[in-house]
């Protein structure tokens, strides 16, 4: 039976199909094998719908609403113009201002393909002209846009917290001491990049264009406010926060900024519903399928034969992270989550693991393989929007790759850098 249903979700994406399709398929063949035939379906329409049940998951379309209005209007590019101002003169600096404004818009969307058009888009033109080769511009813009996955609020936590059963406050804080250490490192790297590659510096801004910085960014940088400190603050659930956000971004882009109309508003809010019909079937559909993998034991199966039970917290962890990480390297990050985590639940709970640290592990793993090749999704994000080929977009990754890899090692043995701000947040 497991050879079957996995094989024949195999072929069915080898043949092309959307992964709705194979998770559908493989969730049907799971249920007519175990029931003994259609009687039962029933059943699996009910976990269909019971997987996009929880109240949370509301957040999710907010937030890609909000970060879609943002994407429209001004509040990215004045967010790019802040960094810009107080690094951009700095050796390597509008690579180092990329990275920055990867990390800011990160904290008003929670996308990682957001990020990579609101941000990619301005700033990839400028580097260009400033002297910096295009794979290195391409590979550091997808994997910058690693870090809107990290930073709160970041759409694979709400999901992992939906199926896990995690808080999502705690999630969320969990990912800002990850997400800045990718920065720095990011950052780093810029640096000696620039150094060794005699890239030339820019202008240095005067304290007075700085200032105008900060006050044409002073209503975009309301949004970090509004979800951090709404959320910690005890004023909004992550789901009213997702709320106020889009409310927020309708009040600046069409009252104070003045870019969008209704017809605007009409096409991005259509963007929204196709990207959340997908996002909810696939959800749905994973619901289904972690029951009937839950049902028919395959976890058991799985983990019990590369010898899981007898691995202690480190070898569980690695093993968790190898598994997201090839995951997605080959499958949408949604899908990967869905189908995973219920698998390794049982042993993270087993052996004691703080199910925060793992949810920022896997939520870290799930951004890596979203910018790793063969197919990771990111990257097709970024040849469709940069119009660039495929080879040309991949040749600049491995030393991102290797420093991502990088903060997840330190993670697995250093969980404090991700549990210091919820400790501290949520007084544990």
């Amino acid at each position: 039976m497991t050879w079957m249903i996995f094989g024949t979700m195999i072929v069915l994406l080898m043949l092309g199909f959307p992964m709705m399709i194979p998770l559908i398929a493989g969730s049907l063949i799971g249920f007519v094998g175990l029931f003994g035939g259609f009687g039962q379906l029933d059943t699996m329409v009910q976990q269909i719908l019971g997987g996009i049940r929880p109240a949370s998951l509301i957040a999710v379309p907010m937030f890609i609403f909000a970060a879609d209005i943002m994407t429209r209007g001004q509040s990215a590019t004045r967010l790019i113009d802040l960094v810009m101002s107080f690094v951009g003169h700095f050796k390597g600096g509008l690579a180092i201002a990329t990275a920055g404004a990867c990390t800011m818009f990160g904290a008003v969307s929670g996308s990682t393909q957001a990020t990579v058009v609101a941000v990619g888009g301005p700033l990839r033109p400028r580097m260009l002209k400033a002297g910096y080769n295009d794979s290195f511009i391409l590979a550091l813009i997808v994997n910058s846009s690693d870090i809107a996955f990290l930073i709160p609020p970041s759409i694979g936590m709400i999901i992992y917290g939906v199926v896990s059963g995690t808080s999502i406050s705690e999630l969320f804080i969990a990912g800002i001491g990850p997400g800045l250490l990718i920065l720095v490192m990011f950052s780093i790297y810029s640096y000696f990049y620039a150094l060794r590659n005699n890239v030339p510096t820019l202008p240095k801004s005067t304290w007075a264009e700085r200032r105008q910085a900060v006050l044409r960014a002073l209503w975009p940088l309301g949004f970090p406010a509004i979800i951090i400190g709404g959320i910690y603050g005890g004023i909004f659930s992550p789901t009213e926060a997702a709320a106020a956000c889009v409310l927020y971004a309708l009040f600046l882009e069409m009252v104070i900024f003045r870019e969008m109309g209704l017809k605007q508003l009409y096409s991005t809010a259509k963007s929204t519903g196709l990207i959340t019909a997908v996002v909810f079937i696939l959800v749905g559909a994973g619901a289904a399928f972690s029951y009937v993998i839950s049902f028919a034991q395959i976890p058991q199966h799985i983990l019990g034969s590369i010898g899981i039970d007898e691995m202690g917290q480190y070898g569980v962890l690695f093993t968790i992270s190898i598994a997201f990480f090839v995951g997605c390297m080959f499958v949408d990050p949604i899908v990967v989550i869905l189908i995973f985590v219920p698998i390794f639940a049982p042993v993270v709970q087993s052996v004691g693991l703080d199910p925060v640290l793992v949810g920022t592990i896997i939520t870290l793993q799930v951004a890596i393989g979203s910018a790793t090749p063969p197919f990771g999704c990111d990257i097709f994000t970024a040849i469709a929007v940069f119009k660039r080929p495929y080879v040309e977009v991949v040749k600049g990754t491995p030393p991102f790759i290797i420093m991502l890899l990088t903060t997840a090692v330190l993670l697995i043995f250093f969980p404090q850098i991700a549990l210091f701000l919820r400790d501290l947040a949520f007084n544990k």
